[in-house]
């Protein structure tokens, strides 16, 4: 097989598993953790043997998933701290993208973040602390980076800005949680109230010389 032939059947590849994970994202923005294989499969137009051809189990097709939602969510949430405003308002913008994207979509959430409500005992595909903390440590690792970068710490810097990193994600996720399930204020009085509980140091420290800042 010469090296075209190979790049089609993996561009070819490349489609199919997109327009898979475009069906099971249907589903479940449908039915969320209770989505099943048989309903992914049936939306997909195939049967379960060939998605599990292509995802392994339930757990390789949702870590594909998460891979597809984490990706788009860290896009808005990096645009939303190098958009044009000041520190306070950028820092707002980047918790409201994130429970505007919660609170838009929360069956994807409830999927990606509490898959133990639909699964059944032994699934491995439905263990939501194998799952649901490595999308937290990510977006805790991708926003140490960002703060690091374009904030000046001074020594021991870059330990900081991922114990900050960690925390804003853990506090942005706790309190999301929290806010999704009972809806005791508005977002706009959520994104308030956490912005305030950061504004200590955060609003203190200075930026980079000659790099953006915060």
């Amino acid at each position: 097989m010469d090296t075209t032939q190979r790049t089609d059947q993996q561009r070819s590849a490349d489609r199919r598993r997109r327009e898979l994970l475009e069906a099971a994202d249907r589903v479940v923005l449908r039915d969320g953790p209770q989505a099943s294989m048989n309903a992914i499969a049936a939306e997909a137009g195939i049967t379960k043997p060939i998605l599990y051809r292509h995802f392994g189990d339930k757990g390789g097709l949702y870590a594909a998933l998460a891979m597809r939602h984490t990706d788009a969510l860290l896009d808005s949430l990096r645009a939303a701290l190098d958009a044009p405003a000041d520190r306070r308002e950028r820092v707002e913008a980047t918790l409201d993208t994130y429970l505007t994207a919660i609170e838009l979509r929360p069956q994807v959430y409830r999927f990606l973040m509490h898959p133990a409500e639909g699964g059944q005992p032994g699934d491995a595909g439905f263990d939501v602390g194998k799952h649901s903390a490595p999308l937290l440590r990510r977006m805790g690792e991708e926003l140490a980076q960002v703060i690091e970068e374009r904030l000046d710490l001074g020594p021991g810097g870059q330990q900081l800005a991922r114990v900050w990193g960690h925390g804003i994600v853990g506090m942005m996720h706790a309190a999301g949680d929290w806010w999704l399930g009972e809806r005791p204020c508005s977002r706009a009085e959520l994104v308030r109230s956490l912005a305030d509980l950061l504004w200590g140091r955060l609003a203190a420290a200075g930026d980079r010389v000659g790099g953006p800042g915060f």
